[in-house]
């Protein structure tokens, strides 16, 4: 859900003290980057898995006050949308079968929240975008969660770009959507699965540049949200749309080179104090909540200080792979949060594609010659827009490889490093076999979740059907695969 806020509106006075306080905030970060002990003592990994409610007609169910109220378990909290909520799994290593019960958990705590949803009048869905949203699901006035920090985004996002929010997609197949939103309701449609990397200071670098080389095949073996609002677009039709649906920038501050909110980077970093700087550089404030906090005096009593300010601020910066800053139990502690991945098909995909990307990245992160040393950033960048927008059939630039294909990438040389990196990080050989056998079956079987939903959305349009229709029986038969927790890999077509 992120920081909440106390107000909606702040004077022109509030915003410059908050700017003051921000670059503080960053001073002292530096200070602490240098002199402070961070908790990184064993690799914790966390991770948070955004959901869609939809009703008995399988639309979005703004239902998530009563779903909650029902659920009853902190882990479950609210989103942007009344559609939505998001699971937090608790931090832990990966040691050993750790994945295992982890696995075990979110399956079991997914379980218990269907059914208290059930109860209210909803189902709960994992799924990038949800394929039956329709433009008339943002203008309603009931989308939004009961929020102060929701209802301030919104407000600041659109005051700051002074005009509708545009969303313009085109898919490679040539379908287009062009639609125009008076606020930010279109972000809400797009759910995904957070991963987090606890890092010590000297090591973020490292992991974060692993992290955005990565971008592009993790994206495309893991792509999900072929659809929206009744159009096939990109493969990860999340990626743009959530890029546009936060976009501030009118058309004319876009033209002059002003960076967006939601960006993949645009360089190689050298210290985790590279992305906080920049924040503060190019990014004016849209929250500007203002704590009672004197950082300087907090760290010179050797306390860790909150950097609220900080942490407020980069809470409103979108990066793929965010830089994090927090503290627990005295301790401060930095973290990469990877946020590239669309939530589904299955919790046990969801496993898999994170014992991949842990794998790998920290296999590149630990490499003596690592991969970004080989590579442009622009490559990388590219990897990841195409590997967004054709899903298994991109073609990546690789070191050593040139053009190459996402399934021959992953299987010659991704999933041989994810091993090793794994069997480094103390996972157990049958539960590395496991998991990676499930990317590795994908990859052989080409069949991700958006190539399930184009095929089977293909399928039912060969029987004649309409394009919303076709949809709304393809998310039934997703539904009821989703919750069997069979890869999507093994997942066949209506009709099979």
């Amino acid at each position: 859900m992120g920081q909440e806020v106390a107000r909606n509106e702040w004077s022109n006075e509030q915003r410059r003290r908050y700017r003051e306080k921000v670059v503080q905030n960053l001073d002292v970060f530096e200070r602490m980057l240098v002199t402070s002990s961070f908790d990184s003592d064993q690799p914790m990994t966390g991770m948070e898995v955004e959901l869609y409610l939809v009703d008995d007609k399988l639309m979005p169910s703004y239902n998530n006050a009563a779903v909650l109220d029902s659920i009853d378990d902190n882990a479950f909290q609210t989103e942007l949308a009344q559609f939505n909520i998001e699971c937090n799994v608790d931090p832990r290593v990966l040691e050993g079968d750790a994945m295992r019960t982890l696995e075990s958990d979110v399956r079991s705590a997914l379980d218990a929240a269907r059914a208290r949803a059930q109860a209210v009048g909803s189902d709960v869905v994992a799924v990038g975008v949800l394929p039956t949203v329709t433009p008339e699901h943002f203008e309603s006035d009931e989308w939004m969660s009961a929020s102060r920090r929701y209802l301030a985004l919104n407000d600041a996002m659109m005051r700051a770009r002074g005009e509708d929010m545009l969303i313009d997609i085109q898919g490679p197949t040539g379908e287009r959507l062009t639609l125009y939103s008076g606020s930010i309701a279109p972000e809400a449609a797009c759910t995904s699965v957070q991963l987090h990397m606890q890092v010590a200071p000297s090591d973020f670098a490292a992991y974060w540049n692993a992290a955005q080389a990565l971008a592009g095949p993790q994206l495309a073996i893991g792509a999900n949200s072929p659809f929206f609002c009744g159009k096939a677009l990109w493969h990860e039709t999340r990626i743009p749309l959530f890029t546009q649906a936060a976009d501030t920038r009118p058309i004319e501050l876009a033209n002059q080179g002003v960076k967006p909110r939601v960006n993949f980077g645009d360089r190689w970093i050298t210290s985790i104090f590279d992305l906080f700087e920049d924040n503060v550089r190019y990014f004016p404030a849209l929250l500007p909540e203002l704590s009672d906090e004197d950082p300087v005096a907090v760290l010179e009593s050797g306390q860790p200080p909150d950097l609220s300010e900080l942490r407020l601020h980069n809470g409103t910066i979108y990066r793929w792979n965010r830089p994090i800053y927090d503290t627990h139990g005295g301790r401060p502690h930095l973290r990469v949060e990877n946020r590239i991945l669309p939530a589904g098909p299955t919790v046990c995909d969801i496993v898999a594609n994170m014992a991949f990307y842990y794998g790998a990245l920290h296999k590149f992160a630990t490499e003596d010659r690592p991969v970004w040393t080989q590579m442009s950033f622009s490559a990388a960048e590219t990897n990841f827009r195409h590997g967004a927008r054709d899903g298994m059939f991109a073609r990546f630039y690789w070191p050593g490889f040139n053009a190459v294909s996402p399934d021959e990438l992953v299987l010659r040389h991704l999933l041989p490093a994810a091993n090793e990196g794994l069997s480094a990080l103390g996972v157990a050989g049958d539960v590395i076999d496991h998991y990676l056998g499930i990317i590795e079956a994908r990859c052989l079987n080409r069949q991700n979740g958006a190539m399930w939903q184009i095929e089977a959305v293909r399928r039912f349009e060969g029987d004649g059907l309409d394009r919303y229709t076709a949809l709304t029986k393809m998310l039934a038969a997703y539904i009821e695969r989703m919750h069997s927790n069979e890869p999507v890999h093994t997942w066949t077509l209506p009709g099979d």
